[in-house]
């Protein structure tokens, strides 16, 4: 069973980011690389490198079987910072992929939001998906832990390939998830994993920024 949260926590020690002009980078992939960022292995390595797409330096991000995520520690209050804004592309999606049930936990891409409480049990994050199967908007709690909320913000294969921006009010989804108003953030993850289904997946992620409303 993956403890994927917990481990994600374990390997915080929060370390504050600066605001420039209204915006927190959250890493930033085109300027400073995997910079600020640490990886956490739970079955295998998915491997993570910067490639170059466009003129552009993007996360590259391949699982073959394997589950392990990138996590960047920070610290910060989502009602100063409510957004929250990266684009993404997958070349395929699992076809075993099934939010509902343990076996088929695993996405081609995602995005932790994680919301630290020092009693673990009432940790919570949001997990933004590209859905196998969940209807994109769509959210549910995860098969493993009920107080991470999956929600698609993309779903199925009409877009694969192709580079999507997402743009997320972190205060209304997690007023949706939990039905009130959310704590500090206390890290960004992301991971690409297909260690229970056994797939491979490739996904490219762009910067990451917080952003006034």
């Amino acid at each position: 069973m993956k403890q994927l949260l917990k481990c994600f926590l374990l390997l915080m020690l929060v370390t504050p980011v600066s605001a420039d002009s209204g915006k927190i980078q959250i890493g930033s992939f085109s300027e400073s690389g995997l910079e600020g960022w640490s990886e956490k292995s739970f079955k295998g390595n998915t491997e993570y490198r910067i490639v170059e797409e466009s003129g552009h330096h993007v996360l590259q991000a391949k699982s073959y079987g394997t589950a392990s995520g990138l996590v960047f520690e920070t610290e910060y209050d989502p009602n100063e910072y409510p957004l929250l804004s990266w684009r993404w592309k997958i070349a395929n999606t699992l076809v075993k992929g099934d939010s509902r049930t343990k076996a088929g936990d695993d996405y081609a891409a995602r995005v932790y939001v994680v919301f630290p409480h020092w009693f673990f049990p009432k940790t919570r994050t949001l997990n933004y998906i590209w859905a196998n199967r969940l209807p994109k908007e769509d959210l549910q709690a995860n098969a493993y832990l009920s107080n991470a909320i999956m929600i698609a913000v993309e779903s199925g294969a009409e877009k694969v390939g192709e580079w999507v921006a997402v743009r997320r009010n972190i205060i209304d989804d997690y007023r949706r998830a939990f039905g009130e108003d959310p704590p500090d953030i206390g890290a960004i993850a992301i991971m690409t994993d297909t260690d229970n289904t056994g797939e491979s997946a490739i996904a490219w992620y762009g910067d990451i920024v917080a952003s006034r409303r």
